[in-house]
């Protein structure tokens, strides 16, 4: 029997994670950069939340998530998602859908907030073009 693949993308801003989930060892690869050595530290901390909460289900997976665009914050966040949304997927737990959403909603919401566009003839999204009378 072929062993049990989940795919999940997650988006935050204009970052998109997609990530491929199986059976392994444990091994969460970023863009085919093993985890550990992934940098910034913080972006790191972050990718890691949901593992340390998934607790032992999270070594018995291997996790290979591809990221693009966005700043490398809107990345981690992205990343971060698409982990969780696998796990909770591949474990079809139902506590551990509602361990993560008590944490924190947006690992398995993404947050659909965007820059808002630049309007024609202006020179920022929200101020309007001066006027002069003289």
């Amino acid at each position: 029997m072929a062993s049990k693949v989940v795919h999940v993308s997650s988006r935050r801003k204009r970052a998109i994670a997609r990530a491929t989930l199986y059976e392994g060892k444990g091994v969460i690869r970023v863009n085919h950069q093993v985890l550990d050595t992934y940098q910034p530290k913080l972006a790191r901390m972050m990718i890691q939340e949901p593992l340390l909460l998934a607790g032992d289900s999270a070594n018995k997976v291997n996790i290979d998530v591809n990221v693009f665009g966005g700043g490398w914050h809107s990345q981690a966040e992205a990343v971060r998602g698409c982990v969780a949304k696998a796990l909770v997927e591949f474990t079809k737990s139902k506590q551990l859908k509602t361990e993560f959403l008590s944490y924190d909603r947006h690992l398995l919401i993404d947050d659909s907030r965007v820059n808002e566009v630049s309007k024609p003839n202006d020179s920022k999204p929200r101020s309007s073009r001066q006027k002069s009378y003289r």
